[in-house]
């Protein structure tokens, strides 16, 4: 069966263009959500794959609901091609794979049924809970700049500090786990989220931080969590190799990090720019066939 490559592109046209080309295989098709903010396209062709591009597209902002809007643009279009994959692999679009395709198709292949979802294996922060289980007004203006910006920021601050004060908390019925944003999942799982929508909505609209939470908390209790193929580590559950540096800092990849890169057992890996020429070159060697 062939694979859905689903995209979420903002910046960097040049790395996309090499993830594009990475990707480009009879085998794939690949779809891309271009941010709405990016008033000019880059050209992207393929020989192999299909390629689509969306033409409704979200103005995504950082720890908004407008993430998982994207995701479900995503969803839908793959649904919508009316094409059953073997699994769907949701990356951004400063990824790349570590991996040639015939090791990843050998890999999924061996592993088919299995979902790839990196699950945290620590318990909430305040931060994580603040901003699940209470109301966060204007979370789509977090970062930006002037006076407006800043007035909505502190407004913001104080609606959340009274709702803690008076102890109005939503969503405390749902389990949230913590997990991964980019995930490689079946169509079966798939087409739960989509069922799962108008919930997913409900739940996460006008909360703050919610693509770490969105997958893993929609399927908490039910049988897809038997499904997984790691939920005891984050990395390996989702076999993506990610900079992270601390708890919540995210480092691009630079040369120093190729032998770590090199010898992982990762699939696919993020974040990287296009400014070190000689080091992307050895990171595509890794994906080619």
């Amino acid at each position: 069966m062939k694979h859905a490559y689903l995209i979420l592109a903002h910046n960097e046209p040049t790395l996309l263009s090499l993830l594009v080309d990475r990707l480009d295989d009879v085998r794939n098709d690949i779809y891309i959500h271009f941010d709405r903010k990016l008033s000019q396209l880059p050209e992207l062709k393929t020989q192999h794959a299909g390629l689509f591009i969306l033409t409704d597209r979200i103005d995504v902002r950082w720890a908004d609901v407008s993430m998982i809007e994207a995701e479900y643009k995503l969803f839908h279009a793959v649904f919508s091609s009316g094409q059953i994959y073997a699994h769907h692999h949701l990356l951004s679009g400063v990824d790349l794979p570590l991996k040639s395709q015939d090791h990843i198709h050998d890999f999924f292949a061996t592993h088919q049924g299995k979902e790839f979802i990196g699950l945290s294996q620590w318990e909430l922060s305040r931060r994580a809970d603040q901003g699940l289980h209470y109301y966060h007004p204007f979370a789509r203006s977090f970062r930006g700049h002037g006076g407006g910006f800043w007035c909505k920021r502190g407004l913001r601050y104080l609606i959340v500090k009274a709702q803690v004060v008076l102890r109005l908390r939503r969503n405390t019925s749902i389990p949230f786990r913590k997990g991964g944003q980019w995930v490689s999942i079946t169509h079966e799982l798939l087409c739960y989220l989509l069922e799962q929508e108008e919930r997913a909505y409900q739940i996460f609209r006008a909360t703050f931080g919610s693509d770490e939470y969105f997958i893993p908390t929609l399927i908490a209790g039910t049988p897809f969590m038997d499904r997984l193929f790691d939920p005891s580590d984050e990395a390996h559950g989702a076999m993506r190799y990610i900079g992270w540096r601390g708890d919540d800092k995210l480092i691009d990849f630079s040369a120093k990090d190729f032998p770590v890169l090199q010898e992982t057992e990762y699939l696919f890996a993020r974040k990287f720019n296009s400014r070190d020429k000689a080091f992307l070159d050895d990171i595509l060697a890794l994906s080619t066939p």
